[in-house]
């Protein structure tokens, strides 16, 4: 499908490499829709002419609007790109009773692709999760994904990026007609580290630091070519990329650990 005929919805499009893609696809001739939880999401969308929507995914009930809103305004979705995540330097709950790491960088958008299932079988849509090399950091226990145990911000941040690819691999098998994959954007310069602590704070918001990442647009690339080629041809589903290419994994990553986390993910939205 021409780029010109996509819907293409960012989660976490206000700043960094979403707002980079926004721009991007927009120039392409793609609607675009950018979510966010701060006003500079307005100012972006009104920058690029786009459609937005304010969304704070630290609160289950606002991904419900969201998902209701789109599902009401567009009759296709084309590209869903689960892009919104952060990192926190202290152990925080949020008001869903879910640590703040764990339901932003992965519940939050594993409910909202689940509440447009049927959208985006219709659409054939494309599913891109924004990971992390930080997901060989990570490790996924089953008995504690609040992170209740012993709690690293990096550690939990790292596991939240390898929950984004191994919903990549779920959303291939459980969902029809719908390709999805993951990627890293590499080291980019954004705000996302903020609330983080140690090493990984320095490195984003010292000057220093900065020197070595890359620019939000570098950083986008990769997601521009996932969105704009054809799976199957151009890349696998279910995989993982880092620069166009295939990237390592977590060893941890599996066909079974997606299809346990992806149960336990629905099991935790029912309850609460």
């Amino acid at each position: 499908m021409p780029i010109q005929d996509k819907t293409i919805v960012i989660t976490g499009g206000s700043s960094g490499i979403g707002a980079a893609a926004a721009r991007y696809l927009a120039q392409r001739g793609a609607r675009v829709i950018i979510t966010g939880r701060s006003p500079a999401t307005k100012a972006i969308a009104s920058e690029i002419g786009c459609d937005h929507y304010l969304v704070d995914f630290a609160k289950l009930s606002e991904v419900r609007k969201l998902a209701s809103w789109l599902l009401e305004k567009y009759p296709r979705i084309d590209v869903l790109a689960n892009n919104a995540g952060a990192i926190f330097g202290e152990r925080q709950m949020t008001e869903d009773g879910h640590e703040m790491t764990f339901q932003i960088n992965h519940l939050a958008g594993f409910l909202l692709t689940w509440l447009l299932r049927e959208r985006l079988e219709a659409s054939g849509a494309t599913i891109i999760n924004t990971s992390s090399v930080a997901n060989n950091f990570g490790h996924v226990d089953l008995e504690d994904l609040e992170n209740s145990k012993k709690y690293d911000s990096f550690r939990a941040y790292g596991t939240g990026k390898l929950m984004n690819i191994l919903h990549a691999i779920g959303l291939n098998e459980k969902f029809k007609n719908v390709k999805a994959v993951s990627f890293h954007p590499g080291g980019v310069a954004t705000g996302f580290a903020r609330d983080g602590s140690g090493l990984i704070k320095w490195v984003y918001e010292n000057a220093v630091g900065r020197f070595f990442l890359i620019s939000p647009e570098k950083g986008a690339d990769t997601l521009n070519w996932l969105v704009e080629t054809t799976p199957g041809r151009d890349w696998k589903p279910g995989e993982y990329y880092v620069k166009r290419k295939l990237g390592r994994r977590n060893p941890q990553v599996s066909a079974d650990l997606a299809r346990s986390l992806w149960e336990a993910s629905l099991k935790l939205l029912k309850e609460r």
